[in-house]
């Protein structure tokens, strides 16, 4: 199975930017990860919050295949603890899903398409992070969920 995250954005935060590189190294060790960002739109002072968000739905939907499995990262989706997180990707590799595909949206959510395309929604926190900083927090989230199933001692219960 092939995890990819996809972003909307580049990030030129250095320190984010190395965050995202270490836990994808890391990652990488376990399952085939990809981090995938999608540029920016332009001109988006002239759109209207809906058709940014479709516009940047079409872009994402480019990316993805029919027998994807699609979870958009969202504050009304499922909350995990990182041992349940851990039981959630096990239960999607046991699956025998080709990739599993995880979206940070842009800064105003989803277009309707998007959600109508997802099979699940998933929320890091209740809190709110910016796009930019998630990134690197979901990627840690990931290895931390593989070092859980491999029974390594990254993750203190």
């Amino acid at each position: 199975m092939t995890i990819k995250l996809i972003a909307i954005g580049k990030t030129d935060n250095k320190a984010i930017i190395a965050l995202i590189e270490e836990y994808s190294k890391r990652l990488n060790f376990y399952i085939k990860f990809e981090f995938e960002v999608i540029p920016d739109l332009k001109n988006t002072k002239s759109l209207s919050e809906v058709l940014q968000k479709e516009k940047e739905g079409e872009l994402i939907l480019k990316n993805i295949i029919p027998s994807d499995e699609l979870i958009l990262l969202d504050e009304r989706g499922k909350s995990y603890s990182s041992m349940d997180f851990s039981e959630y990707l096990q239960k999607k590799m046991n699956a025998g899903l080709k990739q599993l595909i995880f979206v940070i949206g842009g800064p105003y959510g989803f277009s309707e398409a998007i959600y109508a395309r997802a099979n699940g929604k998933l929320s890091i926190s209740k809190m709110t992070f910016s796009h930019q900083m998630i990134r690197p927090f979901f990627i840690e989230q990931l290895y931390r969920g593989f070092t859980i199933l491999r029974n390594e001692p990254y993750h203190h219960e």
